[in-house]
């Protein structure tokens, strides 16, 4: 019996030890809110590796942080929560540019609100662009939305009001996506030089790969109209899982050398339990070789109150030496 009762009290300290470190590592998971990813490799064959830079790697005070984010169904409702609001304030807070979707408020006033609450909360002067209601054809008028793009005006200056993309010839997108054009500013508060175009898009999910492929008509439009400069799609593309497999993705015409896609098919960018790749960022280049490789799901939102998305993001060097 003596021996038993030791081994019983062994089993029992054991218990208690390997109790205090499953806490404790719940307890570090938990504190860790943003996932920071460096891409260093192809992801798949469909993307083209950032070149290795030999440069340190850069603070966050030296890069522009882009995001896009999809606040689900943002109207007055949600505008009406407190509690919900300040916290899409300090989310917005973590970045310099944020390409937002899904915004619905007939009356067109929710963006505007939300624009000085980041004012009224921030020392930082926070500006907008905003587009007009999209889904003009007849057929999507049930489906209207606005997109918007939130920006620093310390990083980023805006160089129009932004264009819906004409699709009264061929009627791709349920949801005209929302072209504008940006440039960079250096930490000193000068034009950079680089010039680029936003294309913001909410897919309908049934037709996902549909519209992504369409897609590359806006590209060539989007080149056009502003010139040759460098291009950056980013929004809810809903490209994965039960609306998009990784062979429509892979046979997408954005999906060549030409073009990075920088979160990947096995990031998870929902708050529910499923794990889908839905919101995404391609460029057509290096960004004048500011591209960084440094981008991330952001892991800090409480709930579903807030959004069934996170926002996700990558980095723009604001050095002049990092070229």
């Amino acid at each position: 019996m003596g021996l038993e009762n030791r081994l019983l009290g062994l089993a029992l300290i054991a218990i208690i030890v390997l109790t205090v470190v499953a806490v404790d590592l719940l307890n570090d998971e938990n504190q860790s809110t943003i996932e920071y990813v460096y891409i260093e490799k192809v992801v798949d064959d469909r993307t083209e590796p950032i070149q290795d830079n030999e440069t340190e790697p850069l603070n966050r005070s030296q890069v522009a942080r882009v995001a896009t984010f999809n606040i689900k169904v943002f109207g007055k409702t949600k505008m009406g929560k407190p509690e919900v609001v300040a916290e899409l304030v300090t989310i917005f807070e973590r970045y310099d540019l944020v390409a937002v979707q899904e915004i619905k408020d007939i009356d067109e006033q929710v963006p505007y609100q939300f624009l000085d609450a980041l004012n009224n909360n921030s020392s930082i002067d926070w500006q907008m662009i905003l587009s007009i209601r999209t889904g003009l054809q007849e057929d999507d008028e049930n489906s209207q939305e606005q997109y918007a793009y939130y920006y620093r005006s310390d990083v980023f200056i805006a160089l129009d009001n932004g264009s819906i993309y004409n699709d009264s010839n061929n009627d791709s997108f349920q949801r005209e996506p929302f072209v504008s054009q940006f440039e960079l500013l250096d930490l000193d508060g000068n034009p950079t030089g680089l010039d680029f175009t936003l294309i913001n898009i909410h897919t309908k999910p049934t037709a996902a790969v549909a519209e992504m492929e369409a897609l590359q008509d806006v590209l060539n439009w989007s080149a056009q109209v502003f010139g040759e400069n460098d291009q950056i799609i980013l929004g809810d593309f809903n490209g994965d899982c039960s609306y998009a497999s990784y062979q429509d993705l892979i046979s997408l015409s954005i999906s060549t050398a030409n073009h990075t896609w920088i979160v990947p098919d096995d990031a998870d960018t929902t708050v529910s339990d499923s794990h889908c790749a839905y919101d995404r960022i391609v460029t057509t280049s290096n960004l004048d070789e500011r591209l960084t490789g440094i981008w991330g799901v952001d892991m800090d939102i409480s709930g579903s109150d807030v959004s069934d998305h996170r926002p996700v993001w990558f980095d723009i060097s604001r050095l002049q030496e990092y070229q």
